[in-house]
């Protein structure tokens, strides 16, 4: 028979091997609704939230001047305000109401 002699030579040094996985598409549109999403509620945030400071003094204060409307616009006004009377009249005495109601309810009376 034939000897066969076989010589195997090993090495102790690691084997690496890196993978890169490269996805493309629509990560890109998909920031760009994103970003334009974020910089309208930035805009819609300062323009709701007083984006200028000297609107603060005299921000309750309006002045409507119509012109032209005569006696039609002076009742409409009378009337506004007479309605407005009224509702805090009714209001006022609603709570009359409310407060002699407790005092009877808590007093026995």
């Amino acid at each position: 028979m034939a000897d066969y002699e076989t010589t195997r030579t090993t090495t102790n040094e690691p084997v690496h091997s890196t993978t890169t996985t490269t996805r493309s598409g629509g990560s890109g549109g998909v920031a760009f609704v994103v970003g334009a999403l974020v910089v309208v509620v930035g805009i819609l945030a300062y323009v709701m939230f007083g984006g200028d400071a000297n609107t603060s003094s005299g921000a309750n204060d309006v002045n409507v001047t119509i012109e032209g409307a005569g006696d039609a616009a002076n009742d409409a006004g009378q009337a506004i305000q007479g309605a407005a009377e009224s509702a805090g009249d009714a209001v006022e005495g609603a709570a009359d109401s409310v407060g002699n109601a407790a005092d009877e309810a808590t007093t026995g009376n």
